[in-house]
């Protein structure tokens, strides 16, 4: 029975070449390479060792260097980085392979080997196909079998292949810049050791081994050393006094690896009476290019971040992300997974290792028409990715590119969002409130309302103690404030343009609060002087707006709202080049069409106004109530903002970028290609490329769009500009104007020029009032008061 083959066009993009310092072995086939059943695989030969030298460098030194090995002690030289290295996996092109159906997984029975060898003779991609489906129907009924074909794919098989890949490649580049030669070194090295516990004689293969002094080699292009490998290492030291062991690691090498390799030193010091290092990392930290050789249909490609529907991309931020768990739980059990099958390194710190929540875009390339785009996401790595993994990779991804779109697609008129108790008229634009970017400002817009109030909770903080007994009172001793305003607004964004694209270095975000004016304030009962007004709100600036920013720009409760605003930046950018001339974007510039990026997953059936009316509940019924005593009488407290319409220019020069960020252009630029970790930092950098990468169809092929001086120019500034801070309501066909200064940052060129003017001003999130009502109750002697 023949295989169902997607249609997708044959036109396929230049894969894009890197210079290298050490390319892993000769290009690799499928054909010969190992079965990937785990029966199979126990069933394997032991390891047979082979000089260092002779297995990865293709020749035999006559002697050992008397300086060969890594050094007792080499800190991280963050600059300049270890030199790129690649190796081919040829199975990576077959990543987008779909799960079989019934009727594929009968004619490709359990016989690999069979469509093997007619691969072999035939080349076609589909044998191949057939292959993967006998391979995983092979496995499908044993109990270690997986049912998931996807993680069956990705582990199994792509991983499988690409492990010793990778680790090979790492080893290779490791033994020649160590100069790990000659006749002493053998590299996987069988050591025999008794099993302290059972008594039973077992192997540690130990990746280089030099057999007159000893030194033994964990050569780690992941940074991870495994458990059981540290534990036979220990014995072994008891067994083999005179070992000493050397882990070198590719990458960040994790907290729990340092802290056991530490400790596993510092007790062989004091064990044998010595200052020297025994056991130590040699972070060496090198990044893993997989080149996929030759895409076929099969190959995946994802549409994030391209402008074309019928077109994909590719990139390591793509298959971490489609990697991740969707919940923490989800999370541990894959990165379980991936740990059991990540023996060359080949997952990296595993699809846990990042913590997606921080994932931001931070680098976007100038878009050329018809060339397609890259771009680089960045995000912390996890402390300890196997007890608390990272998870949510897909979803933040997918919400960082539907907000590129987002703001690209809308005109920047609807870019607003209002909570006003008194105006449930104007919530946000009803395209605007169709989209995720448009959901995450108005969330935090509520979330910025109930944070002002816990800010300054006197029973959870010495900070809210203190304020309300320095706030203003009215002539009956009530502790009184007046209606404040928050709305965030940017700090001053560093940004720099060069290398075709630009760099979103920093985007601080601030709170602002004010004391609002004007018809649509909502009343207060709470009446105070001038000269009152003026100290609540010197209070209040003083003591909670600092907290309200630390808390905008470092919790996870506002880690979307930072995500969807690197994407604003990185669009803006794109706006401004397509307005110098036609790009793949134009069709989408201000056409005011998002049905591409919709509310999404759990928030598919999301509402405006659900989020208003839990602002209204928690206006009329407070956040929290509280009961204090001042000037002699008991009273209960009832405590129940956000803008974007500025963001001040802060110029970066090309020496400031080279001096503050020094090394940052190559981390980028190779991000696109590998996951990369950004000088001795714990920040990972994973791009994607969307150039010439054709997807299946899902809906007819649109028309081309026309190429020189006949392509449609995007629509010009917006009339009618989103409300301000200080101007909550209106209506939303003519909503009131905003403050005409704020834009985004320049670019950083030596003559700058506004990376957004006026029209990015219109990110506008107007924080409604915030009041409170305060209740006293009978006083001591039992009057009503």
């Amino acid at each position: 029975m023949s295989i169902q083959i997607l249609e997708r066009a044959r036109h396929r993009r230049v894969w894009g070449r890197i210079a290298v310092a050490l390319t892993a072995a000769a290009a690799v086939t499928l054909t010969g390479l190992p079965a990937l059943d785990v029966a199979e695989a126990a069933k394997a030969p032991n390891v047979k060792p082979k000089r260092c030298d002779e297995k990865f460098l293709g020749k035999k030194f006559p002697s050992t260097p008397a300086n060969s090995g890594p050094p007792d002690s080499l800190p991280y030289d963050a600059w300049p980085n270890d030199e790129n290295y690649t190796y081919d996996n040829p199975a990576k092109a077959y990543d987008g392979v779909l799960p079989p159906t019934d009727a594929q997984r009968d004619a490709a029975g359990k016989d690999y080997r069979k469509w093997q060898r007619k691969y072999n003779k035939t080349k076609s991609p589909a044998d191949k196909v057939m292959e993967i489906y006998a391979r995983y129907n092979s496995q499908y009924d044993n109990s270690t079998g997986y049912k998931d074909f996807r993680r069956f794919l990705d582990v199994r098989y792509i991983g499988a292949h690409g492990n010793p890949l990778r680790g090979d490649a790492f080893e290779a580049r490791m033994v020649k810049k160590y100069n790990m030669v000659g006749p002493d070194w053998w590299c996987q090295d069988p050591i025999e050791y008794t099993d302290p516990e059972t008594g039973e004689k077992r192997t540690r293969v130990v990746d280089a081994h030099n057999r007159r002094t000893e030194r033994k080699v964990e050569m780690k292009s992941n940074g991870k050393v495994e458990t059981d490998q540290l534990k036979a290492d220990r014995q072994i030291a008891k067994e083999k006094p005179k070992s000493t062991f050397r882990y070198l690691t590719g990458a960040r090498t994790e907290d729990t690896t340092r802290d056991r390799i530490k400790q596993f030193d510092e007790d062989l010091k004091r064990d044998r009476g010595t200052n020297r290092t025994q056991a130590g990392i040699n972070e060496r930290r090198s990044n893993a290019i997989e080149r996929t050789q030759k895409p076929n249909v099969y190959t995946n490609v994802d549409k994030r971040f391209n402008p074309d529907p019928l077109k994909g991309g590719r990139g390591p931020i793509i298959d971490q992300a489609l990697r991740s768990g969707k919940t923490i739980e989800e999370a541990r059990r894959i990165q379980a997974m991936y740990n059991q099958n990540n023996q060359g390194g080949y997952f990296g710190r595993g699809p846990g290792g990042i913590d997606f929540s921080t994932l931001e875009i931070n680098y976007v390339g100038t878009p050329v028409k018809g060339k397609g785009l890259d771009y680089s996401m960045k995000a912390d790595y996890v402390k300890d990715p196997d007890e608390n993994p990272g998870f949510g990779g897909d979803a933040n991804l997918q919400l960082a590119s539907d907000a590129f779109f987002t703001w690209l697609a809308l005109t920047p008129d609807k870019f607003w969002v209002n909570l006003n108790p008194i105006r449930p008229d104007v919530i946000m634009d009803k395209e605007f409130a169709t989209t995720d970017a448009g959901r995450i400002l108005l969330e935090a817009d509520l979330t910025l309302k109930h944070d002002y109030a816990d800010a300054m909770n006197p029973d959870k903080y010495e900070r809210g103690e203190q304020f309300w007994r320095a706030a203003p009172r009215t002539p009956e001793g009530m502790p009184c404030l007046p209606i404040i305003r928050q709305w965030i607004t940017p700090k001053p964004a560093k940004v720099r343009e060069q290398d075709g694209g630009i760099y979103i270095l920093d985007a601080p975000l601030k709170v602002n609060m004010e004391v609002p004016t004007g018809p649509d304030v909502p009343p207060s009962t709470c009446k105070l002087t001038e000269a009152q007004t003026k100290q609540a709100e010197t209070l209040i600036l003083t003591m909670i707006q600092p907290e309200l920013e630390r808390r905008v720009n470092d919790d996870t409760s506002y880690a979307d709202l930072r995500r969807v605003y690197s994407s604003r930046v990185a669009a803006e950018y794109v706006r401004r080049q397509d307005a110098v001339g036609p790009t793949d974007f134009r069709k989408i510039i201000n056409s005011n069409d998002v049905k591409r990026w919709p509310l999404r997953g759990e928030n598919k059936d999301w509402d405006k106004k659900t989020v208003y009316d839990k602002y209204v509940h928690s206006y009329k019924n407070g956040d929290y109530k509280f009961e204090r005593v001042y000037d002699g009488k008991v009273w209960i407290l009832s405590m129940g903002g956000v803008d974007f319409s500025k963001a001040p220019k802060q110029n970066i020069s090309r020496t400031q970028f080279n001096t503050q960020h020094r090394g940052l252009d190559r981390t980028t630029r190779t991000s696109v290609q590998a996951e990369v970790t950004y000088q001795d930092s714990q920040t990972a950098f994973l791009g994607g490329s969307t150039s010439e990468q054709p997807t299946t169809p899902e809906e007819p092929k649109p028309t081309p769009t026309p190429t020189g001086p006949g392509d449609p120019k995007p629509t010009g500034t917006p009339s009618t500009p989103a409300p301000g801070p200080s101007a909550p309501g209106g209506d939303q066909t003519n909503p009131p104007a905003h403050d005409p200064d704020g834009d985004l940052a320049d670019t950083g060129n030596s003559t700058p020029v506004g990376l957004i003017a006026a029209v990015a001003a219109a990110l506008a999130v107007v924080g409604g009032a915030l009041t409170w009502w305060m209740r006293r109750r009978r006083s001591a002697d039992g009057r009503s008061v």
